[in-house]
């Protein structure tokens, strides 16, 4: 990666910090050569402080740390996007985010989910619900798929908002479980429901 920590005259480049689970903006600080090494090396947020002319590490006072996931460059070679997996609120006030925005999307959930039952699938951990569907195999998991749709078809119709929610969830969990088993993710499915919108 080269990096042009030349262009703005100062030695340093913008690097715009995102969350890498909900992908929301978390804050904007700048790096030098030396801050850009320090983050690689040691896997968390480091800054160039433009206030105190110092190197800064994000969280080192507060805990409150950055923890790099993937480091990108912009196509000019003069902007960091840095995706992190944050540790506390991000800003010096306490929010989540520098800019007063709540760092909760509920939808990255699913990815969340799709990735623990794939790791139950591979571990199969004794004492686990889903490692026992995943041992009963394919009949076993349709059926529960077809009686979790049943039972959130019948909370709809019966206007049982809080059972039609509590079902729905169960429905989700276990086509979930259905994909894995096949050898999908839900992503599959969004990426299916991507190619038909127009």
């Amino acid at each position: 990666m080269k990096i042009d920590f030349n262009k703005l005259g100062n030695g340093l480049v913008p690097a715009i910090i995102q969350d890498a689970d909900t992908n929301k903006v978390l804050m904007l600080g700048f790096m030098n050569q030396e801050a850009f090494d320090k983050t690689q090396a040691d896997r968390k947020v480091t800054f160039f402080s433009r206030t105190k002319q110092r190197l800064w590490t994000k969280g080192e006072e507060s805990g409150n740390f950055l923890n790099v996931v993937s480091i990108n460059i912009d196509c000019d070679n003069d902007t960091l996007l840095i995706k992190v997996n944050p540790v506390g609120p991000t800003c010096h006030t306490g929010t989540d985010t520098c800019f007063n925005e709540t760092n909760n999307v509920d939808i990255t959930f699913l990815a969340h989910l799709q990735d623990f039952i794939d790791k139950r699938k591979q571990e199969m951990p004794e004492g686990s619900y889903t490692t026992s569907l995943f041992k009963k195999g394919t009949r076993t998991i349709t059926q529960k798929v077809g009686e979790e749709a049943i039972e959130t078809v019948i909370g709809a119709m019966a206007n049982d908002d809080e059972n039609f929610l509590y079902e729905g969830a169960d429905l989700l969990y276990h086509l979930i479980v259905l994909l894995t088993h096949k050898g999908y993710r839900i992503e599959d499915l969004a990426r299916e429901l991507k190619k038909r919108h127009k």
